[in-house]
């Protein structure tokens, strides 16, 4: 019985992203004992993951983790971060490796100079690439996301006016050149005839708050009042997700939803469009991408535009968004 670690450390969405690597190892080696290892921040994203064994966490404390690992004596350590950490902890552990080219000098290419050459391989299957040589292969069944029955939304936690179904918008992002302005997201919330929850944690209180004003009975601002795995419930049950380039937009795949993304300093050409896998006959998501000479101006996002313009999200068509909500919404 092969015994397996993975590591990817961060983050929510990058560990949403490979999560077709569990569940292809446990379903194409079911004798398999597979373990992963993540920081605890992101705990909550796998722990209700009935494809993995054991989890390990890293909280400032790789001496102490290496050491716990190593007398696991993995046969194989599937490597799907690939930075120091992950590298210093594959050499401790001494074992047979397998790592996630990241592409580093490609995206340098893409995001400096505007020269693509990217391959056009989605990041998701580009991880499950690694387990080629385990003989484990795509399912084509996309992305998964678990949600422990405690973290069940009861339809009383929410308005009434949003129980016969609503559309959510994810208002949040790590960095401030993937989000809409708030002028822009309050003009979408506004001209939106549908009813809205804005999704997003305890830093977008404020901004969903005000955002919500423009209309507080059709908004309902659930920003700060869920964790992770609610929010991740409150995705499940809607009908349409407008979302920035963050983790709850690949959430929103792992459960088929419809998403619209829109797109600011990243961009779909490094290879991280929304995902839902070859056994999915429609397509179920659109990209709004304004395809500016300075797009993509980073692989991560940024706090402030390069060039002090922020042209790809002021310059967002906001009717234009609409109209595709509309069209969406028309389809269910």
């Amino acid at each position: 019985m092969p015994k397996i670690l993975v590591i990817r450390f961060s983050s929510i969405g990058d560990i949403v992203l490979c999560s077709p690597v569990f569940r292809c190892i446990k379903k194409q080696l079911p004798d398999a004992e597979l373990h992963f290892v993540t920081k605890l921040a992101f705990k909550a994203v796998t722990e209700n993951n009935p494809n993995i064994d054991r989890f390990f966490y890293y909280q400032d404390n790789l001496k102490e983790l290496t050491d716990e690992l190593s007398k696991e004596q993995y046969d194989f350590v599937i490597d799907l971060h690939n930075n120091i950490r992950s590298n210093t902890l594959k050499r401790a552990l001494g074992r047979k490796t397998y790592t996630i080219n990241k592409l580093t000098f490609r995206k340098f290419l893409l995001t400096k100079l505007k020269l693509n050459f990217m391959p056009g391989r989605h990041i998701t299957l580009r991880s499950l690439g690694t387990l080629k040589a385990l003989g484990v292969k795509d399912d084509g069944f996309g992305l998964d996301y678990f949600i422990p029955e405690k973290d069940i939304v009861p339809q009383s936690d929410i308005p009434a006016s949003h129980s016969a179904g609503y559309i959510a918008i994810v208002i949040g992002a790590n960095y401030v050149t993937k989000k809409l302005p708030i002028p822009k997201l309050k003009e979408l919330c506004q001209k939106i005839n549908h009813p809205v929850i804005l999704l997003g944690g305890e830093d977008c209180r404020a901004e969903g708050e005000e955002i919500a004003s423009v209309d507080p009975v059709k908004i309902y601002n659930s920003c700060g009042k869920f964790n992770l795995n609610e929010s991740a419930d409150l995705i499940r049950k809607s009908k349409l997700v407008v979302s920035h380039d963050t983790g709850l937009q690949y959430i929103a795949c792992a459960f088929n939803k419809p998403v619209i993304a829109i797109w600011g300093g990243t961009s779909p050409k490094l290879d991280v469009e929304p995902y839902y896998g070859s056994a999915t006959r429609n397509q179920l998501h659109e990209n709004i991408v304004l395809n500016l000479w300075c797009q993509p101006c980073s692989k991560y996002g940024t706090n402030t535009c390069p060039l002090g313009h922020f042209n790809c999200m002021k310059k967002q068509d906001i009717d234009f968004i609409v109209g595709r909500v509309n069209d969406w919404l028309a389809k269910k």
